[in-house]
């Protein structure tokens, strides 16, 4: 009790570094990339100030120039020349992730390379797996896609990904892929599920910088309704149940609640800072509003403290940058 107890005596300034609960570090943090087959320069992404649409040429640079500010991980992210109803592009031995790949490890066999294991970018209609008839009209075929998500993994695992991160949400998809990759003996390939991703308005600037933008209808049938806190957790209970190895929240800053929660079910945790996140942070600095290094140390953190073992935010080389 007040007075003998008195909180302020341990933040002085010289004492408050020694009582920070909550540190973000390098190794907390993965990048993501996105690649363009077929370009021949880097392109801005008008809608997230400072990051690219890169051609593969530049992919080793990238990952040295990352490896360099002491970045272990990138998320990778493919725009193919050619699109199709079935993301024929998605499992080529010569894609564009696979290709990227294998020229990032090549160059920093330590970077730990992670890719997006999805169809939307890859389809011409922009969905994530095989569409069918359904009594509400055109919607994800769940079954059919399974086996697309298979091919997939299988493919990028044979272009020396470090870990798969399938993000569809599709009906299981953990447990389809786990068998598909351990039947094809990549028994010790990972899976990051994106175990608790919602439906949300954040991802507008990644439609840009992914051109994965849908012809029709939306994705809600799949992805998670923002409002539901009990079905977000089941759903990476689920993911847990059938194989996954880490869990992942995404967005991040709206569902630390979520967050929190999917990090007692016991499994290493990551969180995705997403491109509106990203942006909004971003306009907000550019118009003098926020000092942006504070606001982006005070949301990883935030995210770190409800509980991400692992952040995947387009702020990581910055972050990076600020840390040394």
């Amino acid at each position: 009790m007040f007075p003998q107890t008195r909180l302020r005596r341990l933040r002085r300034q010289s004492l408050r570094p020694l009582f920070t609960e909550t540190q973000v570090t390098r190794n907390d943090l993965i990048m993501p990339l996105f690649f363009v087959e077929g370009a021949a320069d880097k392109v801005p992404i008008t809608s997230m100030p400072g990051q690219y649409r890169w051609p593969l040429s530049a992919a080793a640079d990238v990952a040295k120039d990352l490896a360099k500010d002491g970045i272990k991980a990138v998320i990778l992210f493919g725009i193919p020349k050619t699109k199709d109803a079935v993301a024929s592009s998605a499992f080529a031995a010569d894609g564009v992730i696979q290709e990227a790949t294998r020229a990032i490890k090549a160059a920093v066999p330590d970077m730990v390379v992670i890719t997006d294991l999805c169809a939307c970018e890859y389809t011409d209609h922009g969905h994530c797996g095989i569409i069918h008839e359904s009594c509400d009209g055109p919607d994800l075929d769940n079954d059919a896609s399974l086996a697309l998500m298979q091919k997939i993994a299988v493919s990028q695992a044979a272009a020396g990904a470090d870990m798969v991160a399938p993000s569809c949400m599709l009906d299981g998809m953990v447990m389809a892929i786990r068998e598909a990759l351990d039947s094809a003996g990549y028994e010790y390939i990972p899976i990051m599920s994106y175990s608790t991703k919602f439906a949300s308005a954040l991802y507008g600037p990644f439609r840009e910088a992914a051109d994965s933008g849908f012809s029709f209808g939306d994705r809600s049938t799949y992805q998670m309704n923002p409002a539901n806190g009990r079905e977000a957790l089941r759903e990476s209970l689920l993911d847990k149940e059938e194989g996954a190895d880490i869990l992942m929240v995404k967005p991040a800053s709206f569902y630390l609640d979520v967050l929190a929660q999917v990090k007692e079910l016991g499994l290493p945790t990551a969180a995705y800072q997403v491109s509106g996140e990203y942006s909004m942070i971003k306009a907000a600095a550019q118009n003098g509003w926020i000092d942006e290094k504070r606001i982006v140390m005070e949301s990883l953190t935030s995210i770190k403290r409800a509980g991400a073992d692992l952040i995947i935010t387009y702020y990581a080389q910055d972050v990076a940058r600020w840390l040394a």
